[in-house]
């Protein structure tokens, strides 16, 4: 960088230079204006994005569960505490008797012996840790601390280290890939382990590794047979009895406890025992939840559509580019904030992709629109952009006469929530090509992937803006020495001027 000096000739060199170096920067406005504006529509799509996550969300979360949609209500009477009902919209409305014969469980092996600790003064708590415990095993621990001990479960090797915590090894049991929970205790002292899977198929196996310090004897946790108190219990499936119209079947599940019977979800809770009565199962017409959900759908898709109908009509002001920092400089800060709000308008004027969803989402409920008009949803004039309408006294008249005409039309794979759920991950999917925005998060503080149609332009300003950066430093340098030789040879021409003048006097 050359030494910047104004000289004694009187020029201004930095008010020239800075002159002459203001035209020079014009194409770096330029880009750094350019730049700006692609980062307020990335920013743009990313809102956007958020929107549609949220809406998908909803979709699966809320618009896709059949117990919203379902206009009827189950209710146990009687023996409330051994099972729980919920009416799915096929519930056939049919009072039944139901009697939990068995509750489903979990193959379990339990210690029976509480664990030890070496110091008797001490209690066994979460925060033991292995080395802490009395070894009866006969077996000596590996000199490796970080495998002092092994334990295979359902064929799945785990090392454990002389100063894991019992809370650390029931952490690593349990994210292992062994299918299995374990639990420890603290008042009994006790371990077990549970599969993670109701019924026989839910298996429990535990071995002994003769190489290493044998943590299943460590954690009295020995298979039944082997002699030293601990117990195998293995799961069942659930089983009920359930009467209806003077006739009786039995019901089984091999997996929970939760069988459907006449489009009833019943979860057995508690075997049903001797002398206590069934429990009685009995469904009402009830739409309001079925409401509240349409309703809410209705909002929902109102709102994600008006915004995308706004994003795309929404004026383009040309004359309002982003404002560089000289300009931003001189101006105050009411007046940016104004300048700002005209030149973030328009940033997604026209966009092809809210077009394309735009016209997808109007699709998906014209195609169903003689179904929906029965029920009381319709759309609103043409200038309204597809908005959707309720009238919700004519949805309660026709969910009361068809209960399950609602889940019919909504649910399902042909279902209007599934096709405007594939719908919206299609948008996810194309804001991220483009945008490099997060189609498995609505958050707006994601980072935007680089490798995106916009993260590599953005790449290229930033690329081209430094090199420009560079070639106008460069140019600064070269105006300051052309400067200096200029005032230097003024300075050396007043010099001989006055010696001359000097002589001749």
């Amino acid at each position: 960088m050359t030494l910047r000096i104004n000289g004694f000739s009187g020029m201004d060199i930095d008010s020239m230079v800075k002159e002459l170096m203001t035209a020079k920067r014009a194409p770096l406005d330029k880009l750094n204006q350019q730049k700006t504006y692609l980062s307020w529509q990335r920013d743009s799509y990313r809102e956007m994005n958020s929107k549609v996550f949220a809406f998908k969300s909803k979709l699966t979360d809320t618009f896709g569960k059949t117990i919203n949609m379902t206009s009827q209500t189950a209710v146990v009477s009687d023996n409330t505490d051994a099972i729980k009902a919920e009416a799915t919209s096929s519930a056939i409305g049919t009072a039944m008797q139901v009697v939990v014969n068995e509750v489903a469980t979990k193959t379990t092996i339990a210690a029976s012996n509480s664990l030890q600790p070496k110091d008797s003064t001490q209690k066994v708590r979460l925060t033991t840790t292995l080395g802490a415990l009395k070894d009866n095993s006969g077996a000596s621990p590996k000199s490796d601390p970080a495998e002092a001990y092994k334990l295979t479960i359902n064929g799945k090797e785990l090392s454990f280290s002389s100063t894991d915590t019992i809370s650390s090894v029931i952490s690593k049991i349990n994210n292992s890939s062994a299918n299995v929970t374990a639990t420890f205790d603290e008042v009994s002292g006790k371990f077990s382990i549970s599969s993670k899977d109701f019924g026989a198929k839910g298996e429990v196996t535990i071995a002994e590794n003769s190489d290493a310090g044998n943590s299943v004897k460590l954690l009295n946790l020995l298979q039944i047979g082997d002699g030293d108190g601990s117990a195998k219990t293995t799961g069942h499936g659930a089983r009920i009895t359930v009467t209806s119209n003077g006739v009786s079947n039995e019901f089984t599940s091999d997996i929970s406890n939760n069988i459907t019977v006449n489009g009833i979800n019943i979860t057995a809770i508690k075997v049903t025992a001797s002398g206590d009565k069934p429990s009685t199962i009995t469904t009402t017409i009830d739409t309001t939840k079925a409401v509240d959900t349409i309703k809410s759908f209705i909002d929902t898709y109102n709102d994600l559509l008006n915004t995308m109908n706004t994003k795309v009509d929404e004026e383009k002001y040309r004359d309002f580019p982003p404002l560089t920092d000289e300009q931003r400089s001189a101006m105050k800060e009411t007046e940016i904030t104004a300048w700002e709000a005209k030149a973030k308008s328009g940033l997604l004027k026209n966009d092809d992709i809210l077009k394309d969803t735009i016209n997808a989402m109007r699709s998906v409920i014209n195609n169903s629109l003689g179904q929906l008009s029965v029920m009381g949803i319709t759309t609103g004039q043409y200038y309204e952009g597809g908005k959707l309408y309720l009238d919700e006294d004519k949805l309660k008249q026709a969910l009361q006469s068809n209960p399950q005409q609602l889940s019919d039309i909504f649910q399902g794979s042909d279902g209007i929530v599934n096709k405007l759920s594939t719908t919206m991950t299609n948008t996810l999917q194309k804001f991220s090509d483009r945008a490099g925005t997060n189609r498995f998060s609505g958050d707006l503080s994601a980072a935007f992937k680089d490798e995106s149609v916009m993260g590599k332009q953005m790449k290229e300003y930033t690329s081209r803006i430094s090199d420009l950066l560079k070639r106008l430093d460069d140019q600064e340098d070269r105006y300051y020495k052309q400067f200096s030789a200029m005032e230097t040879a003024m300075n050396q021409l007043q010099s001989q001027s006055s010696s001359l003048f000097g002589t001749t006097q």
